[in-house]
């Protein structure tokens, strides 16, 4: 059965209007929230911070900080949501987030279309050697 209620959750790998959940649940409240540990941790420069901040900007998002399990589930709480609406991820720091929401409150994945279909998982780390395996794919046809 179809959640009632949900709340949309966005995260990094899904900040864009094409972003399948918007399009099942237009009228849903949705969320992205920066993760601070994320940030700190991992050393995300200013740049790649703006770049998430002015995509997010674009998308009918409430903006949170702190711990993503937290303050999605308060988000839902106080919308009264029945469940979390998100794309499902590559991100394995993201999956765990996912697993986290979901012994509290069920978690919704959709599949998003691809923005590349490579022959083999893409090694996530850096942009850049993703990126090398995926523009000979993307520029295949031009």
């Amino acid at each position: 059965m179809d959640p009632r209620k949900p709340i949309i959750w966005v995260h990094e790998e899904a900040l864009g209007p094409s972003n399948p959940a918007f399009h099942e649940y237009p009228d849903a409240p949705g969320l992205f929230v920066f993760d601070e540990d994320w940030i700190q941790h991992e050393d995300i420069s200013r740049k790649r911070i703006g770049f998430l901040y002015e995509s997010a900007l674009s998308l009918p998002v409430s903006l949170r900080r702190g711990n993503v399990v937290g303050e999605v589930l308060r988000f839902g709480q106080r919308h009264g949501a029945d469940a979390v609406i998100t794309t499902k991820a590559v991100d394995p720091r993201l999956q765990r987030v996912s697993a986290a929401i979901d012994l509290e409150l069920p978690v919704w994945m959709i599949d998003p279309d691809p923005f590349v279909k490579l022959l083999k998982p893409p090694r996530l780390g850096r942009f850049s050697r993703y990126w090398r395996e995926a523009e000979a794919v993307v520029w295949e046809d031009f």
